[in-house]
């Protein structure tokens, strides 16, 4: 284990990192520009969707926008919620959230594509229900541009989506699950793990319309849990807000120098762990969303597309953001003892410790944690199971979910380091080949673009 451990650090340290960071950002700069803005311009109308203003009895697809946005939202919101952003804090400063924030601007623009060109290519299955994501309009969309190489193309990202569905929503997320219910209330990795892979059984054989079912009510509950928790805090350390936020504008074009406990930072790892941080938390141009929203109904792709770039405004720049105060607003980022989940629950501590309820911080995290991770853990296996069935068709997607369940509970047991390499590793491997995609079929997106706006005057009038 030490022996991949080294493999996988050395390669996410001099080629998957800076390989992310040179795709992912001009690549959102690009959308951004070339569609106007339009996770801007378009953001009221995005909510009126979700609100069903726009869907039909005839509408086709499998289940509701606001169903497919929480299922999206519920493998979005999770551990790098909580875990990715304290340990982005750790390694590269307060000024690495001014990148994860980046991320999340950039990444509204980014999820629109990739969701609006999962709905343009899904296909309807033998039994009327539908598949798409990146396999499909890499497969379809590219075929007159690479002819049969889109095919390859296409298996290389099933692949990586595959392997990605082991790491990101798997392994980093039963980790974080059983560190924080061992911290808290000593409960052994071995344990967490047993129970938890056996309701991840359970839950996953039911096919996505029961995930959604599931984290159609986990998600609104967790995220106002969470919310109103850490309000208090900064409430409790409400002058200390302005300083907060100076302090990561100023650190993000100049990296950290060591104070206190604090390990220090440089510029260029200030900015790497961002938008690493920032990408594993809202998951924009990895492509595992837009297997999600291809299942919504919808009268035009574009409409899903639209709804899908709320995410990583909820995810990253609410949700991270929160994390990211609590964090600095209590100095806990300055104590080079903790790291990780161990850092968000000392920042908790010491904000309800002025109420005379610091007790109260490990359960707030740990439960937060648990809902958010395990949402995750559900949705990231209807994930993994579009890329089987598109591998091996249906027939290998029971067999998988097995070896799913079996890879939580090795992420329960494995520690932090191997976890979170092996994480870094698969995600640049899923996120490469489906952002080069997505700039392949920029012309087919401005035409969708076009379409859509079209079609909605005809809706008006």
């Amino acid at each position: 284990m030490d022996f991949l451990n080294t493999i996988l650090k050395a390669y996410n340290e001099y080629i998957g990192g800076y390989a992310i960071l040179l795709i992912l950002i001009p690549t959102g700069l690009f959308f951004t520009f070339y569609l106007k803005f339009l996770q801007v311009s378009k953001f009221g109308h995005a909510l009126k969707i979700v609100s069903g203003k726009y869907s039909t009895k005839k509408t086709k697809g499998d289940v509701s926008s606001f169903k497919a946005l929480t299922t999206a939202l519920s493998a979005t919101v999770g551990t790098g919620n909580i875990v990715g952003v304290a340990l982005a804090i750790h390694w590269g400063g307060p000024g690495a959230i001014f990148w994860i924030w980046v991320v999340g601007f950039l990444g509204m623009m980014i999820k629109l594509v990739e969701c609006t060109l999962a709905l343009k290519y899904r296909i309807t299955n033998a039994d009327g229900s539908v598949s798409g994501g990146p396999m499909y309009y890499m497969e379809y969309g590219l075929k007159d541009k690479l002819g049969k190489y889109s095919k390859y193309f296409a298996v290389i990202f099933a692949f990586a989506a595959v392997l990605c569905s082991f790491g990101t929503g798997n392994l980093a997320q039963a980790n974080s699950i059983a560190d924080s219910m061992q911290s808290s209330y000593n409960i052994p990795e071995y344990i967490t793990g047993i129970i938890i892979a056996l309701l991840v059984l359970l839950i996953i054989v039911g096919g996505l319309k029961r995930i959604a079912e599931v984290t159609v009510r986990l998600v609104p509950i967790m995220a106002v849990f969470y919310f109103l928790s850490a309000i208090i805090v900064l409430v409790v350390f409400y002058k200390s807000i302005p300083d907060a936020f100076s302090m990561i504008l100023k650190d993000a074009f100049t990296g950290t120098a060591a104070t206190g406990g604090f390990l220090g930072s440089s510029f260029i790892l200030t900015i790497t762990m961002g938008v690493k941080r920032g990408l594993f938390s809202n998951e924009a141009g990895q492509g595992s969303a837009p297997m999600a929203h291809a299942a919504a109904k919808t009268e035009h792709p574009m409409q899903e597309g639209l709804v899908a770039s709320l995410e990583p405004l909820v995810d990253t720049i609410i949700i991270c953001t929160l994390t990211a105060l609590v964090i600095v607003v209590t100095g806990a980022w300055t104590s080079n003892d903790t790291q990780g989940v161990n850092m968000t629950i000392l920042g908790f501590e010491r904000g309800f410790d002025h109420i005379g309820l610091s007790w109260l911080a490990k359960h707030i995290i740990s439960i937060g944690l648990f809902l958010f991770a395990f949402s995750t853990i559900i949705a990231w296996a209807y994930y993994g199971s579009r890329a089987i069935q598109y591998l091996w068709g249906d027939k290998a997607i029971k067999p998988y979910y097995y070896i799913f369940s079996i890879f939580v509970f090795l992420g329960c047991i494995w520690g932090i380091d191997l976890v979170w390499n092996f994480v870094d590793t698969v995600i640049s491997f899923m996120t490469i080949p489906n952002l080069i995609a997505i700039l392949l079929l920029a012309p087919v997106m401005k035409k969708e673009v076009k379409s859509y706006f079209e079609y909605i005057k005809t809706i008006k009038k």
